[in-house]
């Protein structure tokens, strides 16, 4: 056996950084109110089904701060780019850790800040910062270079992520994981008749093309749109009867308008980052069929056969898919049972998702220079599990 055997035999310590609003206590009250809108696990986008794959998991916490204290840590990251305050709070539980798992930027940068060259290995998620790394100033780039020197392995939700990030670090190991959502829930897809025709379409990523939806239906009385989001421009819809905006306060509100619609919209502007993923996975695994902007790489997880394509910024090409999908009940069914066919085949939900940090992890601490954190690891008592 190598000098990692031991380590790798006892499970893994790992430590999930999320940011300071995901504290995993605040998660799990908020999804056992039913106020945590969404299909989610009970840990944090799923990181705790890692005990289940031979891991010790601890996930970080959000420290109370005051008005003042609030004002330094929201004022330094928007200085420097990433939550180093919250990091720092962190950091005793970070380097106790075999590996430490992040969600965005904001998270693997403080990391990297904090844990130096001789901590745990770190798998540094990215969200948005490869869709910006072209814009971002000369300061913030050769900070964010130097701090990602320290990171293991780079990881992103999208393939097209992943292949500038490969173009910006060709040294750097960059992965893409693709993200999934609890599937155990899922419903069985059925035909969904019916005039008008009624679009959902949910969600507050920056990447959202309200307009583009909104000039679809502006004028065409048979397609009935309900908007749920917080970042919608209400001014869109001031002369669009047929266009509402809403709100889902709770998980009983969500499930009432997914079993009330008849075809999921995601429209988009142009992205990297597979913007709309979630929205898109959760309309599948309630087998509902879905309309989305062929954009951000969202043909890494799902092609023609799942979900009906349009291109950027056409609003007469994603009225016409909406209508097609909704003139055929049957086929709009057997498109959604698919979709959900190929999301469980392929494990593009929870589980596959954690199972990727956990074998990704298993692979970085085999390897020899990770040795010395193993050997450090190995003679510490075993991290209690914390969820």
């Amino acid at each position: 056996m190598t000098a990692d055997g031991p380590a790798l035999s006892r499970g893994i310590n790992v430590f999930v950084h999320l940011a300071h609003d995901k504290d995993a206590d605040r998660w799990r009250a908020a999804r056992a109110a039913g106020s945590l809108v969404g299909i989610n696990d009970e840990t944090p986008y799923g990181y705790g089904r890692a005990e289940h794959m031979g891991c010790a998991v601890t996930f970080s916490q959000a420290k109370p701060e005051g008005p003042f204290a609030r004002l330094v840590r929201l004022g330094l990251r928007a200085v420097t780019g990433f939550d180093l305050v919250h990091a720092w709070h962190n950091r005793a539980a970070m380097r106790a850790a075999d590996v430490v798992w992040t969600h965005t930027e904001s998270q693997f940068l403080g990391v990297a800040a904090v844990v130096g060259r001789a901590g745990p290995a770190v798998i540094g998620q990215s969200v948005w910062l490869f869709d910006r790394w072209k814009s971002l100033n000369l300061l913030h780039r050769a900070l964010f270079r130097r701090l990602i020197r320290r990171v293991d392995v780079l990881t992103t939700l999208s393939p097209d992520n992943a292949a500038i990030a490969r173009a910006a670090f060709p040294d750097k190991r960059v992965e893409f994981i693709p993200f999934g959502i609890p599937s155990e829930g899922r419903l069985a897809p059925v035909p969904r008749p019916g005039t008008p025709i009624r679009v959902l379409a949910l969600g507050n990523d920056r990447h959202r093309d309200w307009p583009t939806l909104v000039a679809a239906a502006r004028g065409h009385a048979d397609l009935e749109v309900l908007i749920c989001s917080g970042t919608v421009d209400r001014r869109l819809v001031r002369d669009v009867p047929n266009v509402t905006i809403g709100r889902l306060s709770t998980n009983a509100d969500l499930a009432a308008e997914l079993s009330r619609a008849t075809v999921m919209c995601v429209p988009l502007t142009t992205n990297h980052h597979a913007s709309g993923i979630t929205v898109v996975e959760e309309a599948i695994l309630m087998g509902l069929p879905v309309v989305a902007t062929d954009v951000g790489g969202l043909r890494g997880y799902f092609g023609d056969d799942e979900v009906r394509y349009v291109h950027v910024g056409d609003a007469t090409a994603l009225r016409e898919a909406i209508r097609a999908t909704a003139a055929g009940p049957a086929a709009a069914a057997i498109m959604a049972v698919r979709a959900q066919t190929h999301l469980l085949s392929e494990r593009l939900d929870a589980e596959g998702y954690v199972r990727h940090h956990v074998d990704l992890s298993r692979d970085l601490l085999a390897k020899p220079s990770s040795a010395r954190r193993l050997h450090r690891s190995t003679d510490k008592p075993q991290t209690a599990p914390r969820n």
